[in-house]
């Protein structure tokens, strides 16, 4: 039904009009009744009707007055009927400027107001479905725009073109709110859209059916937004749509961040979904720094250290203070495992250059524990690494044994602790008391590359690890792995890769944010 706002300021005539005309003969119900005009257009603004019927003679805001001031503030304000006991020519020019739907005289015939009615109904109604058809193309045309810039496409263009889609400036301040259910995206956008009454659509769905909007900070306060966030939560358990996991950005300026925002609450969703809660989270509550995730990393590192020197005891602690990390932080556990995946890959490796076999220990661990990808909780994450560090240690210390006496395997040993360093094969010769020529040859027959393809080879490994984990310069990381010239870097970086040390971190962070 379309609703209809009556509005003169004489209670008699409202009462006509409400009980004379057969409202919903014509797909109308009277939603409201206001006897001046500064009361109807503060009904205008809270009820949205789709057709006001207004008295042009009213004191203070005359009904001319009244559609002057709907159209100014309003970006869809209602069509206007207007009511006059004067037939002056003077008026109903003044109405056409408006555009006003009609101009009728009273006393008001009851066949020609509702043939009225028929013909503005008609008219609304055919305005609406153009309008829908706008907003459904004007909301694939966004979700594309959007999708492009959370995947990291970063070009002018493109910005300036979302800004115009998101009816905001390109510097603006923006928030991002995301909504983590079972529910189809098109009815939660729908709802949403009903949250923020007269906003333009600025609503989103992410490659995983996540719905998204982006919000501008002007607009609407932290505080409403947080009510917006609660009433739609209210709305979805209402429902019985269980779970629910709603959350909030910090505030950034610019629609370059948008792919910021999102990441932002696409981390306290995955995290908080993790951990098995729904509810309203914020980013800002329970964010990881960038030193916080490095100290990740480095308990990583130095885990991986104990196990290789054989330090047993130190190992089991270091095990439970890793796992308790993880699983106190924000870590989804996803992110956990891949940090997990690093460990293995480390120590099998190191076995493998120490003229092991890592396969059959995984087989051992996989067959007790079952695969790393399968693990669904911290206790089972623990109990798979402590595992792992425990047997690879124990194999590690028995080949150690073996290869006391074997000078080839002391010389690979060096060289992978020191790639980062400026190495040459005569330094080495001398170092180890051998013939350049015969460690060269000999370094070839043991590990399939000679010394040179060896060690870039390390060099690009290691660049890569930093290239995803870390936001270092390509001059810093060229520098750090043992490469004084960037051009020379780049150049063997693409040699050994095929492509771009900048391509390849702008490929890692995309698939990062997909995930």
């Amino acid at each position: 039904m379309m609703n209809v706002l009556l509005v003169d300021d004489e209670p008699l005539v409202l009462e006509g009009l409400r009980t004379m005309v057969h409202w919903g003969k014509f797909g109308f119900q009277v939603c409201g009744e206001a006897l001046s005009g500064a009361e109807a257009l503060n009904l205008i603004h809270r009820l949205r009707p789709e057709l006001v019927v207004t008295d042009i003679h009213m004191p203070a805001l005359n009904g001319l007055e009244l559609v002057e001031q709907s159209k100014r503030t309003m970006e869809r304000p209602p069509k206007f009927v207007i009511l006059s006991g004067y037939d002056d020519f003077g008026y109903a020019l003044s109405a056409m400027k408006q555009k006003v739907a009609e101009y009728v005289l009273k006393p008001i015939d009851e066949e020609e107001f509702e043939a009225i009615l028929q013909r503005v109904g008609a008219s609304i109604q055919a305005e609406s479905a153009a309008q829908r058809t706008e907003n459904r193309m004007h909301s694939l045309f966004l979700n594309n725009l959007l999708n492009r810039l959370i995947q990291g496409e970063a070009d002018e263009g493109l910005e300036q073109q979302a800004a115009r889609a998101l009816h905001v400036k390109t510097d603006a301040e923006l928030r991002c709110l995301l909504v983590e259910t079972d529910i189809g995206s098109a009815d939660l956008r729908e709802r949403l859209q009903l949250l923020f009454p007269g906003a333009v659509d600025r609503s989103f769905q992410d490659n995983a059916g996540r719905v998204g909007v982006i919000v501008p900070t002007e607009e609407c306060s932290a505080d409403r937004l947080e009510e917006i966030g609660l009433a739609l939560y209210r709305d979805l358990t209402g429902s019985l749509i269980r779970p629910v996991i709603i959350s909030f950005s910090d505030p950034l300026s610019g629609v370059r961040s948008i792919r910021s925002l999102y990441l932002q609450a696409l981390e306290v969703s995955k995290s908080k979904r993790c951990q098995g809660k729904e509810g309203l989270f914020f980013y800002g509550c329970c964010r990881k720094t960038p030193e916080q995730r490095a100290d990740h990393d480095e308990k990583i590192k130095r885990l991986a250290e104990s196990v290789c020197a054989g330090l047993s005891e130190a190992v089991e602690g270091q095990v439970h203070d890793l796992v308790a990390s993880f699983a106190s932080g924000f870590s989804d556990i996803e992110w956990a495992k891949t940090r997990i995946a690093d460990l293995e890959l480390t120590l099998c490796r190191r076995i493998s250059e120490m003229n092991g076999t890592p396969g059959p220990l995984m087989a051992r661990i996989r067959e007790q524990h079952g695969s790393l990808g399968d693990i669904k909780d911290y206790p089972a994450l623990k109990a798979y690494v402590g595992c792992l560090c425990a047997e690879a240690g124990a194999l590690l210390l028995l080949l150690a044994k073996q290869n006391e006496n074997n000078t080839i395997f002391h010389v690979i040993q060096y060289v992978d602790r020191e790639f980062h360093a400026k190495l040459q094969l005569q330094d080495l010769s001398r170092q180890f008391h051998m013939n350049a020529t015969y460690l060269g040859q000999l370094f070839k027959k043991t590990t399939g590359k000679t010394f040179n393809e060896y060690v870039n080879e390390k060099r690009i490994e290691e660049a890569k690890k930093l290239l995803k984990r870390t936001q270092a310069k390509i001059s810093d990381v060229a520098l750090k792995v043992g490469y004084p010239n960037t051009d020379y870097f780049i150049s063997k970086f693409k040699s050994y890769t095929g492509m771009l040390p900048s391509v390849y971190k702008g490929q890692w962070e995309n698939r990062q944010a997909d995930q």
